[in-house]
């Protein structure tokens, strides 16, 4: 592993919600550079200034990790967590008969023995 890379990856929402992977210390002060933060916000100062200092070799890269977090919470941009302990499921549709349908047939025409009509 290289040392800028973090042990877990963060999980951030980016433009309109749109889920983002923060894995490395460059990518931390890449979008801290491009952040506008208004002038005295201490999260962000001092989130960049420990990417800096990793860059530079003279923090851990888990030590930026922490303070991105912190950055992130702030601003609410962190990402849920998934708990990937438990299985996922996907969403279950019943299906059933529509109006104006007769019973075992569907909205799209197709009776329960699967043949067509028109």
């Amino acid at each position: 592993m290289k040392p800028d890379m973090f042990e877990r990856p963060v999980g951030i929402l980016v433009g309109l919600g749109f889920p983002a992977e923060i894995r490395s210390v460059m990518d931390a002060y890449r979008l801290l550079v491009e952040w506008r933060a208004p002038s005295g916000d201490a999260a962000h100062s001092m989130a960049l200034k420990a990417c800096l200092a990793a860059l530079r070799g003279e923090v851990e890269a888990e030590t930026v990790r922490g303070l991105f977090v912190a950055f992130a919470e702030r601003h609410h941009l962190l990402a849920p967590v998934m708990d990937t302990s438990v299985g996922f499921a996907p969403p279950t549709f019943q299906i059933g008969t529509a109006p104006r349908t007769s019973v075992g047939e569907s909205s799209f025409g197709i009776n329960a023995k699967g043949d067509h009509h028109a």
